[in-house]
């Protein structure tokens, strides 16, 4: 119970904006200035400072008596809309959708499906309709898929060199997060991404600008459209959406697209070998079952779908982070 209690103390606090008020502040404020500042009851916010700051979110500061608070640097870091590795889309992501279909967790569970039908009337016959089914809502998730890569981005992309790959192809590659940190880490590189054409006007519009001159866009659904020639694919956090047939499916249409000598680079969170832990990927497990049509796998069994098409040399490694990375290659 305290675990809920804990994550919605921080979604309500991130929604109302106690963090970017403190941060705009510059200084301490009271409970009364706060409550004013994010319009909201005086005893209310007063509860919600006092379980921030046993939640080690918010500083006190006592002056003649009356009580100042301010934000933690992890606060300011990371809870804050205008840092640059906020998790603020994250949350608020979690709040409004991840959480709504929770609730169906129990029905999940007894029908081996994901519940986007009971938590918003929605089919989820094609997952991404589901999952995008308003502007507002796929927005949200590319956000949520950006703050995701600003933090954990650099540790999957160098996890392997990557270096002798020069055309890299992006499926799935949303916001363009992960494919900026390929550029970055990477200077002779360039990327395409390759996504829905809704998903590509919404990047264009909102995340990659001109002044990302080696990042490009292919239109498609890549299940069913041609691949761009790449010398190296990446498939961030999307075998986890899928069957293992449908892994299959998808992974032999990146074989074939593969120059030989290319690559295929999955990142992923990876279970251990038993299936022991970590448990922050069986939780996410669980969310796949709720929100799609897939699973959390262990490195051998990604492993497996990709020698099941035809890569070789498959290999792993662990960041010690949230995801791992899984490469595997297509001979000369």
């Amino acid at each position: 119970m305290e675990g809920f209690l804990i994550s919605k103390t921080v979604f309500s606090s991130c929604e109302l904006g106690v963090f970017d008020v403190l941060l705009a502040s510059e200084r301490p404020l009271s409970a009364e200035e706060i409550s004013q500042a994010i319009g909201a009851s005086l005893d209310g916010t007063q509860r919600l400072l006092s379980a921030c700051t046993g939640l080690q979110l918010l500083n006190t500061h006592q002056d003649k008596g009356r009580v100042f608070y301010s934000n933690t640097e992890q606060a300011s870091v990371y809870l804050t809309r205008s840092s640059p590795v906020s998790l603020y889309q994250s949350i608020q992501y979690s709040s409004r959708t991840i959480y709504l279909c929770w609730h169906y967790l129990t029905d999940a569970v007894r029908e081996g499906r994901n519940q986007y039908e009971k938590a918003f009337g929605v089919t989820s016959n094609d997952l991404f309709q589901a999952l995008y089914r308003s502007d507002e809502e796929m927005l949200k998730f590319m956000q949520l898929m950006n703050s995701i890569w600003n933090i954990c981005g650099k540790d999957v992309v160098t996890a392997f060199d990557l270096s002798p790959f020069k055309i890299i192809c992006d499926l799935g590659g949303c916001s363009g997060a992960l494919a900026k940190q390929c550029t970055s880490a990477y200077p002779e590189c360039r990327v395409t991404i390759f996504d829905l054409p809704k998903v590509v006007h919404t990047s264009r519009e909102h995340f990659v600008t001109e002044a990302d001159q080696r990042i490009s866009f292919h239109e498609g659904d890549f299940f069913k459209d041609p691949l761009p020639k790449a010398d190296l694919y990446i498939l961030a956090r999307i075998l986890h959406d899928w069957t293992d047939e449908r892994c299959i499916e998808l992974l032999s249409r990146v074989y074939k697209a593969c120059k030989p000598g290319g690559a295929v680079f999955l990142v992923e969170a990876l279970l251990h070998e038993d299936g022991s832990g970590p448990v922050t990927v069986q939780l996410y497990s669980l969310n796949m079952l709720v929100q799609t049509e897939g699973k959390e796998r262990t490195a051998a069994q990604y492993a497996a779908l990709l020698a099941a098409v035809g890569f070789t040399d498959i290999q792993h490694r662990l960041t010690g982070k949230i995801y791992d990375a899984v490469l595997g290659h297509k001979e000369t």
